[in-house]
């Protein structure tokens, strides 16, 4: 693994020190854990960049996990009590996006057995798109204006994908799974639970929202990046 295009040096200070960066990004364990899964070297030399590692925060664990998850419980909050809601009005797209998690659950079981975290960890991520794209398609804060027993549904199943989330990022980011587990009220889930489409019970009291991740902003990057410059120098 090399450190913006140059082998890691320990000797020369070219490296990424641990004690650091839990200095300089508190509470942030899981973003170094998720970036360095998924820059694994495996098959070949591999590359940390402190812009890759800021994208990947942003555009993936912000945008795509820390989103879908926070709208699903904001929105049970402001329509239910924060209460889980009765599955009224199903339809299709919810089933559907429900059996969309099996084959990522498969994939994910047989790369982990194999060892290829890398790719177990894309499927785990694969989970969270099915469901920030689920919630965006039903529109569940447009659906509450008309058909509140349709809301219902629509939220019921984003929270049952939030708890399948729980059990699937596990083993990679801990730090985040127990603060979701936190906002979800449960204890941790058993693995073989995932995908299950009543994970949480109806009328079980969810915890209060609070934002999984948050964004890294230019700033903090651009300090690491001419820290590393400074070193060359």
């Amino acid at each position: 693994l090399n450190l913006e295009g140059d082998k890691i040096s320990t000797s020369r200070n070219w490296a990424v020190w641990l004690n650091e960066y839990l200095d300089e990004f508190p509470g942030q364990e899981d973003v170094l854990r998720y970036v360095l899964c998924a820059n694994a070297p495996e098959t070949k030399d591999n590359d940390f960049t402190w812009k890759d590692f800021q994208q990947r925060n942003n555009s993936e664990l912000v945008a795509i996990f820390g989103n879908f998850v926070n709208r699903a419980i904001v929105l049970t909050q402001k329509y239910f009590g924060g209460q889980v809601p009765r599955n009224l009005k199903p339809e299709e797209v919810d089933r559907q996006a429900l059996a969309e998690i099996l084959p990522c659950k498969e994939a994910l079981e047989n790369y982990l057995d194999t060892f290829h975290f890398r790719e177990a960890l894309k499927e785990a991520m694969n989970i969270a798109r099915i469901g920030n794209k689920y919630i965006s398609d039903t529109e569940p804060w447009a659906v509450a204006k008309t058909d509140l027993a349709r809301t219902a549904t629509i939220l019921n199943t984003s929270l049952q994908l939030c708890a399948s989330l729980s059990i699937a990022f596990a083993p990679f980011l801990p730090f985040s799974v127990e603060k979701l587990d936190r906002i979800l009220n449960v204890a941790p889930l058993p693995w073989d639970d995932l995908g299950k489409a009543e994970l949480l019970p109806v009328g079980h009291q969810l915890g209060k929202a609070e934002l999984l991740f948050s964004k890294i902003e230019d700033a903090e990057i651009d300090k690491q990046v001419k820290r590393l410059a400074a070193i060359k120098a």
